[in-house]
């Protein structure tokens, strides 16, 4: 169903792009006013704008259908098919978790003493965290 309204699209979309070619300009008006235009008509100086125009919106409505259409084809599908669904599992898989090393907690302060504010641990000895640039 899907390729048929992709056909249907497609086929939309190029008679969408020559009518829009075959339909005459603001500018040719100026020229058919001299009688240079008119005579060169395929469906008569009247009629080709009517049956021209309809036309395009006929197949505009048929192209904005078939977008939709589309669209929603898109949306329904569930599994992905691009190359990697395709390949099989590897022989050695990852656990499924892998341990995350905690920090032990830091020492709470002696009691009846209350530990310096902004200040808690003492740093590593090979931490540079507590050296000022100059």
């Amino acid at each position: 169903m899907e390729t048929l309204v992709l056909v249907i699209h497609v086929l939309a979309a190029l008679a969408i792009v020559g009518l829009v070619l075959l339909q005459h300009g603001k500018g040719a008006d100026v020229g058919a006013a001299f009688g240079g235009g008119a005579s060169g008509s395929l469906f008569g100086a009247s009629g080709s704008a009517n049956f021209l125009s309809r036309t395009t919106a006929g197949l505009a409505v048929v192209f904005f259908l078939t977008s939709m259409g589309l669209t929603y084809f898109s949306t329904r599908k569930t599994e992905p098919k691009g190359v990697m669904a395709t390949q099989p599992a590897p022989a050695q898989s990852l656990p499924s978790q892998i341990p995350v090393p905690v920090a032990p907690p830091e020492p709470a302060a002696p009691a009846g003493q209350a530990a310096p504010a902004g200040q808690g641990a003492a740093p590593d000895p090979g931490s540079k965290a507590q050296e000022v640039p100059k």
